[in-house]
């Protein structure tokens, strides 16, 4: 049997938090988000201290986190709403998770105005 490498054994988690529609909207600045999950993201039980483990990197609307260690998904939306909330935008966005792809989270704003012709 042939010996297992640490190479072999580290397994890459890749999360994507897509937030298009705030930005398009220009409520959210994609860079300041991705500098808030790389202050917060905790490793080794230490925030800010992300060295080699995990990278976090953003594009025009998306910011992608890629992580070595264990990492859960929940644990991005728990730091994305953190996010809205400092921001004062939670009221009108919300986290969902994609129906396409499992390891992505999209930012929507709520549906007012649904809620406002089921009260008429």
């Amino acid at each position: 049997m042939a010996p297992t490498t640490k190479a072999a054994k580290k397994k890459l988690s890749t999360f994507i938090v897509d937030c298009s529609k705030p930005v398009e909207d220009k409520i959210m600045e994609i860079a300041s988000f991705q500098t808030f999950l790389s202050e917060r993201i905790k490793v080794g039980g230490k925030a800010g201290s992300l060295g080699d483990v995990v990278n976090v990197a953003n594009d025009k609307t998306k910011v992608t986190i890629t992580s070595e260690a264990p990492m859960s998904k929940r644990y991005l939306k728990y730091l994305t709403k953190k996010y809205l909330k400092k921001h004062n935008v939670r009221d009108w966005l919300r986290v969902i998770a994609s129906n396409k792809d499992r390891n992505v989270y999209e930012l929507r704003y709520f549906n007012i105005a649904d809620q406002e012709e089921e009260e008429a």
